[in-house]
């Protein structure tokens, strides 16, 4: 055995240039097959907006405008026949997620489903092809080669036998995804949030007719063969709403005229589109209404204040409560910028440029601050107190502390001994935290999480006025289209389990009820319903 590998050992001394240019090719190998499972590979939900030119490229060149989701046209479109598949579908289709359609012939040249499509040729499975595209609001998954996703509105092929759907998954090989040429597919169940979107366009519902359509509204046109995204598309170059009234469509923004907050029941404008069948696009009395992505610059405007604030307005919260969410929304809706009692580098570079101020410098509307302690609380003139079901705010909270603003705690967090003792240690704190605002706090305006989530516009209203300043409509509506802001976390990695122990939930639970107790005592409403144990 020593001497062949001698002799190779006197090779490559002869031979330098070989030797190091094989030790290349072994890395540029190695290189690129790390990146190729990098991009195909688990990440796809996270990284759409690299996915999207290689998906383009895939599918004939279409970019990611061409990329729809799903809105009122979900009712206008008749159900499928329920057919049975195979034996390993109906584990799928009986779930209640999604139904086996059958298998259909699909080719490069004309796609049975023409949304966009991802690969993974090692861990592809039926469930992750439906969840991708069911995230991204579409009607039907289908499955390919075993390892190659598509997902569509509407299926553009002839279905064959089930028999040429043979292959196995290559990451469940109990599961079958397509063959070669041949797509199966599913019709999937949309959740609720899925189906309010149409690609970039975010489905708002249906309206009635405003009275002066013509200032509330003022830019339309008709479109020959009117589809939603010809809508979308024409509205996307001028303002952030794409109105769908049988074939005209009209462009603006939220008024008081057209406030988008008398919903109509959505058979109203079940009309279908001419140029669509699958689509709806009311009438000329009940709009169908999505909202693009033009950026309202109504609200954008932000400053410090002009003069010196005469009072110290804190925003307080327990960690994880919204704070950094409602310092969002308070901005936006006052054009003044918000303190901090601390300093976070990371928010600054996000666009609240008060997080380097003293929070004492008086520039800044409101202060925000975790602090409790009759010391902290006293050294403030009035407060807007935010309050968070304590099952939600300590989640996260604990996703921010080993994740950051937007991010998550990992598994092993969860799993370990971190998660526990953060409980143990953090709950008392989320209802000694309330009772001492409650308790010190010279004039407190209380805002509960669940309440600013549910009704935004009134909720933070009172809150303006609270500041003492006069309240602008206009700005308030504006606000409503862009409330998420870059502080809201994805909701697509989510615990498959109840973090929460019998002995943690009835501890916590008490907690509720002395904190519900409190807050009556001083003539205010209770907690909202859902944080009461049931």
């Amino acid at each position: 055995m020593a001497k062949p590998l001698l002799k190779i050992q006197r090779y490559f001394r002869r031979k330098p240039v070989r030797f190091f240019s094989l030790i290349l090719l072994y890395l540029t190998a190695g290189s690129l097959v790390f990146l190729h499972s990098g991009i195909i590979g688990d990440n796809f939900p996270g990284t759409r907006g690299s996915r999207d030119s290689v998906v383009a490229s895939e599918l004939g060149g279409r970019t990611s405008s061409d990329i729809r989701g799903l809105g009122i046209m979900s009712r206008v479109t008749r159900r499928p026949a329920r057919r049975f598949g195979p034996r390993w579908a109906r584990k799928n289709m009986e779930d209640g997620r999604a139904k086996y359609i059958g298998c259909y012939i699909d080719n490069t040249q004309k796609r049975a489903l023409r949304g966009v499509s991802f690969f993974d040729y090692k861990k592809m499975t039926v469930f992750r092809c439906q969840d991708n595209c069911a995230e991204r609001g579409y009607m039907y998954a289908g499955l390919e080669f075993g390892a190659e996703c598509y997902c569509g509105h509407k299926i553009q092929a002839s279905n064959v036998s089930d028999s040429e759907c043979s292959m196995q998954c290559k990451g469940e090989k109990s599961n079958v995804c397509g063959g070669a040429n041949r797509l199966s597919i599913y019709r999937l169940e949309l959740s609720q949030e899925s189906a309010r979107r149409y690609g970039s366009a975010i489905f708002k519902g249906c309206f009635r007719r405003p009275e002066n359509v013509t200032v509330a509204l003022p830019f339309s046109a008709v479109i020959q063969n009117m589809s939603v995204d010809k809508c979308v598309d024409m509205c996307t170059e001028r303002k952030s709403l794409a109105v769908l009234a049988g074939d005209r469509c009209y462009c603006g923004f939220p008024t008081p005229l057209f406030s988008l907050h008398d919903l109509e029941d959505e058979d109203m404008c079940l009309h279908r589109c001419p140029g669509e069948e699958f689509e709806s696009c009311g009438n000329d009395q009940f709009f169908v209404v999505y909202q693009t992505q033009v950026q309202d610059n109504r609200c954008m405007d932000r400053h410090f204040l002009p003069s010196r604030a005469k009072q110290q307005i804190a925003l307080a919260s327990f960690p994880g409560a919204g704070n950094t969410w409602a310092r969002h929304l308070i901005e936006l809706a006052t054009g003044f910028y918000t303190g901090s009692y601390y300093f976070d580098g990371s928010l600054y570079n996000k666009g609240f440029k008060g997080e380097r101020d003293h929070w004492r410098s008086g520039r800044t509307i409101c202060i925000k601050t975790h602090e409790s302690g009759k010391k902290e609380i006293e050294a403030f003139d009035s407060s807007i107190l935010m309050i968070r079901n304590p099952y939600k705010a300590l989640m996260a909270e604990f996703n921010r502390k080993y994740g950051g603003h937007i991010g998550f705690a990992s598994q092993a967090h969860w799993k370990g001994k971190e998660w526990p003792e953060f409980v143990k240690n953090y709950a008392p704190w989320w209802a000694s935290h309330t009772l001492d605002w409650l308790t010190y706090g010279k004039k407190v305006h209380v805002v509960h999480f669940e309440d600013l989530k549910r009704d935004l516009f009134s909720q933070l209203k009172g809150m303006v006025r609270f500041l003492g300043l006069n309240v602008s409509e206009d700005r308030l509506l504006c606000v409503e289209g862009q409330k998420d802001g870059n502080f809201k976390r994805s909701g697509l990695r989510k615990l498959e389990y109840d973090p929460y122990t019998t002995e943690m939930r009835t501890a916590i639970d008490k907690l509720i009820r002395t904190v519900d107790a409190a807050l009556k005592k001083r003539n205010m409403s209770g907690v909202p319903a859902e944080y009461m144990p049931r």
